[in-house]
């Protein structure tokens, strides 16, 4: 199936940056949906396809895999950085559909960061994603209160991170919480979320869970055995896939 680089000028960012996509079999004719696939922290647009079988699990499918390069930016427009929400969120969608034969809704997945944003994206702009995915996500980035919480959920970060979200970014526009909160039942796009039983974000993503019941947002959680690393997230992202198949009804 055909893959490749794109590079491009992004506005919203204000410097080259690339993202790596997927497209169908030439024999399958589109529209497509398309998935967004989003990487963590320490990671770029490149490593899905370099440490999963991604393109072998989408073979056959009417679905474009778009996956972007997001920095260290938690897929946010930062307080004082760089605009990695605006730039994945909007400015990325326009130029895939300017390029190729996409239809609406999109869905998004993502793992550790990208988990986070996954599910950001999903809350946030509901009238593109239909649903969102997180594996092994810091769901509860931009959640904490400094106040009582202390720095943040990694405290060597602590400074990184308040660049990204602030100094109070509990009950702010990355406060997942805050968005899951926002939506009208109707409006909500489907969550699925995952995490292994030894990682070290288990107790945030059971906290998680835990609120979207607290509020009646129907969802989808699983805990599995396994840590966060590549082979946790090779098995389930075709979990992920089925998921938004179902949804997207292809």
């Amino acid at each position: 199936m055909p893959s490749f680089e794109l590079r491009y000028f992004s506005n919203a960012l204000q410097f080259a940056t690339a993202a790596n996509i997927i497209l169908p079999n030439p024999d399958i004719k589109g529209p497509f949906h398309v998935m967004l696939l989003l990487h963590g922290l320490s990671d770029d647009h490149t490593i899905w396809s370099r440490r999963t079988s991604i393109e072998r699990y989408v073979d056959g499918l009417p679905l474009i895999v778009v996956m972007p390069n997001g920095g260290r930016g938690f897929y946010c427009d930062a307080e004082e950085g760089f605009a990695y929400e605006t730039a994945i969120a909007e400015e990325l969608p326009a130029i895939v559909e300017n390029y190729f034969p996409t239809k609406l809704p999109w869905c998004a997945t993502g793992l550790s960061m990208g988990g986070y944003g996954a599910v950001k994206l999903a809350l946030k702009y509901p009238d593109r994603f239909k649903s969102g995915h997180s594996h092994s996500g810091a769901v509860l980035f931009g959640h904490w209160d400094p106040q009582t919480d202390g720095p943040g959920p990694r405290i060597e970060l602590a400074e990184e991170f308040r660049r990204i979200v602030g100094d109070t970014p509990r009950g702010g526009p990355n406060d997942l919480t805050v968005a899951a909160q926002k939506l009208v039942p109707v409006k909500r796009p489907s969550l699925r979320i995952d995490c292994g039983t030894e990682d070290f974000l288990l107790e945030d993503n059971r906290r998680f869970h835990a609120f979207l019941d607290s509020i009646g947002y129907e969802h989808e959680y699983e805990e599995f055995p396994g840590s966060h690393e590549w082979g946790y997230w090779d098995v389930h992202v075709q979990e992920a896939i089925a998921f938004h198949r179902m949804n997207l009804g292809f």
